[in-house]
């Protein structure tokens, strides 16, 4: 049953909303970073696994570490979707409207909104897909690891998507977010939503180029690796002199 709007349960889960997109954006730009970190080098891309399974602090690895804060970030995601699809039009008449409304006006908003809301659904499916294989077998993350996922594991077409799916949706979303509460404030609303938007072309432009890159090397480094795949990666300084 719909929430009704004089309900303060339906501020309440728009809050929700944007707080629970606002995580997911900035952890999605955060993420590339640290996957990215395979262009530095392999050693690099090691030591950002091991971080997050808390060997520097414990002197041993917990991959568990890693499993609990995906599951965390997967409740955020399905949070997240729950409380977006409340704003889905769900009858053909309705669809029919906000289609003719978009058309129409040819409001660049209105229509980012419209891609957000395909972008949105393709996630529901790619993006499980990651972050369950990352729930079961956080063990498996490193450079050879992680290349022969991508290579061996055929994996690079699921991520070529989503890549292109998650940059463009969680850019939409942090723009429409920004507009959405008024940050940052400005005398001049119209010219503030300008430069809200250039920045947000910039920035998903940005990391496509990184995320495409960084993709391209765990294929390299698969494919490379694909007669020794199951390998696990050992870093230079732990290996035995030759």
């Amino acid at each position: 049953m719909p929430v009704p709007s004089s309900s303060p349960w339906a501020a309440r889960f728009d809050l929700a909303q944007s707080l629970t997109g606002l995580f997911l954006g900035l952890f999605m730009w955060l993420h590339m970073f640290f996957v990215a970190s395979i262009l530095i080098s392999e050693d690099a891309m090691w030591w950002v696994a091991r971080l997050f399974e808390g060997q520097p602090l414990f002197g041993k690895s917990y991959p568990l570490l890693v499993s609990a804060f995906v599951a965390f970030v997967f409740a955020m995601f399905i949070s997240h979707a729950w409380l977006a699809m409340r704003k889905f039009p769900i009858h053909w008449r309705q669809h029919r409207d906000y289609w003719n409304h978009m058309t129409s006006m040819r409001h660049e908003d209105t229509t980012l909104w419209f891609v957000q809301v395909l972008t949105g659904f393709a996630m529901f499916f790619l993006a499980s897909v990651h972050l369950y294989t990352m729930l079961l077998h956080p063990d498996l993350i490193g450079p050879y690891e992680s290349a022969d996922r991508v290579w061996s594991g055929r994996y690079w077409p699921l991520y070529l998507l989503l890549l292109f799916m998650v940059e463009l949706h969680g850019g939409i979303g942090l723009y429409r977010l920004a507009v959405k509460w008024g940050w940052p404030a400005g005398a001049d609303a119209a010219r503030t939503r300008r430069t809200l938007k250039r920045l947000k072309w910039g920035l998903t432009v940005f990391f496509l180029v990184l995320g495409l890159f960084t993709l391209a090397a765990y294929m390299k480094l698969g494919h490379a690796h694909a007669p020794l795949a199951g390998e696990r990666y050992v870093p230079t300084w732990e290996r035995p002199a030759s």
